[in-house]
Formats: C-alpha cells, sequence, structure tokens
C-alpha cells in the first residue's frame, strides 16, 4: 500500500523551522507546499553540505534522490569518452535538480563553492506530488524552463561568436540574480572559473580571458576582481549582445 502523509496543521508547525528559515523557499520547488504543511516536507528533506568540486552524484548512477539547492553554486557537466567535460548549465540556490526519465542521472552535477542541498528521495517526492498537486505543477513550470534554457544552449554553442556567447552569459546572470525588489543587478558574482565559463559556452579558457578584456575595453563591463563583474550601463550591454 502506498505512503500516506498526514496533514496536520497543528502537528506539523513546530518541525518546519529549517524549512521556514529557507531563504530560497519562496522560488524553490518547494515554494507550492503551503506554509501550514511544512512540516511534511521537513520530515522527508535532509540538509547535506558540500565542499567544493565535491561531487554530488554522476552520470549513470541510480538517480534515488532529488536535490534542491539552498545555498552555493552546482555545475552540470556530461563527460565524453575521451574525458573531456561539457558543462551544461550552472545552478543557483533555489533551483532544483536530479530528476531522471529512466532511473539513472542523465549527467553530473558538482559543487563549485561551499554548497548545501536539500535531499530528498524519489519515491518521497512521487508521494509529494500525488499528496499535492501544486508540487507536481511547480516542477512541471520548472521542467518547461529547464528545456527552455537547454535550447538557448543549443543556440549559443552552434550559432554565436565568441563575444556573442559572453555576452550572452553575462545577460544570463543578470537575469537570475534579479534581486527580490524585481530589478535587475549589475553587480555580477562569478563563482565558477575561466575554465568553468570555457566549458560550458564552448571556449578555451583563452579565449574566454580575451573577450573579458575587450569587453572592459569597451566601456561594457568592469573586472574589480577575477570572481565579479560589474557592468555600468546595463542598457548598452544589453544593446551590444544578440538579438537571438
Amino acid at each position: 500500500m502506498a505512503q500516506v502523509y498526514r496533514i496536520n496543521t497543528q502537528d506539523d508547525n513546530h518541525c518546519a523551522q529549517k524549512c521556514e528559515q529557507c531563504d530560497v523557499r519562496h522560488i524553490a520547488m518547494c515554494a507550492a507546499v503551503e506554509f501550514s504543511h511544512l512540516g511534511v516536507l521537513e520530515r522527508i528533506v535532509s540538509h547535506t553540505l558540500y565542499a567544493p568540486r565535491q561531487s554530488i552524484f554522476e552520470e549513470g548512477e541510480e538517480a534515488d534522490y532529488v536535490y534542491n539547492v539552498s545555498r552555493g553554486n552546482i555545475r552540470l557537466y556530461k563527460l565524453l569518452a575521451d574525458g573531456r567535460r561539457q558543462i551544461t548549465g550552472f545552478l543557483r540556490p533555489g533551483d532544483f535538480l536530479g530528476l531522471a526519465a529512466r532511473g539513472t542521472y542523465s549527467y553530473g552535477a558538482e559543487a563549485i563553492d561551499n554548497a548545501e542541498l536539500c535531499c530528498m528521495r524519489a519515491g518521497d517526492l512521487e508521494l509529494l506530488m500525488t499528496t499535492m498537486p501544486a508540487v507536481r505543477d511547480r516542477l512541471l513550470d520548472m521542467s518547461r524552463d529547464e528545456l527552455t534554457a537547454a535550447q538557448e544552449q543549443m543556440l549559443l554553442l552552434g550559432r554565436k561568436s565568441a563575444r556573442e556567447k559572453v555576452l550572452s552569459f553575462l545577460l544570463l546572470l543578470v537575469t537570475h540574480t534579479e534581486g527580490a525588489d524585481g530589478r535587475k543587478r549589475t553587480t555580477l558574482e562569478l563563482p565558477m572559473s575561466r575554465t568553468d565559463i570555457g566549458d560550458y559556452l564552448g571556449l578555451t579558457i583563452e579565449t574566454v580571458s580575451r573577450t573579458f578584456s575587450l569587453l572592459r575595453k569597451e566601456g561594457l563591463i568592469d573586472l574589480p576582481l577575477a570572481s565579479q563583474v560589474v557592468i555600468p550601463n546595463l542598457e548598452k550591454l544589453v544593446d551590444a549582445a544578440p538579438t537571438r
């Protein structure tokens, strides 16, 4: 018999402290869980810390768990037979990972910096979606966004110049670092290395570094630190970027 979660607001409230205090709950998968039911979520979630470069899971492993990123940054990647790596995406707090269509992970995931993930058994997620249809709808919306991002990545790799790729990457970061007030931030933190950016954009590290330098000379960006990009004029950067 399938497990049925007992939804009892009075019993759940004292269990929900960790989820209640989460800074990214409003943008994560669990935004679909009503406040009074956070205790249900808390009982099936474990909170795990990962060190920089620590593997979360490898491509081909059994997909027993799904994850929410609550702190830190994650790189997603696929490996070729000769060991070369293609980074397929970067995840930040609020993002979800680990869904698998055929029971195994189709990509690998690794922490870029110190990260904290909320881990949930895949079977528990299925039960949660049955009990709370809003969670299923939320994950469907997030999956659609992921598909759109994958299509944009195909265009990025196949049709754009190095300059266009870096500009598109910066605008993607701007979109993903929108503040709680809805304003787009123009000081971007880059937890990933230039090598990571190159692996994501299909460029060499030398080309990435050279393109950043050229954009700085054009006055489109400033580089106070290797891990930070400042955009003096966002409208100017948008105008310089490709429309597609």
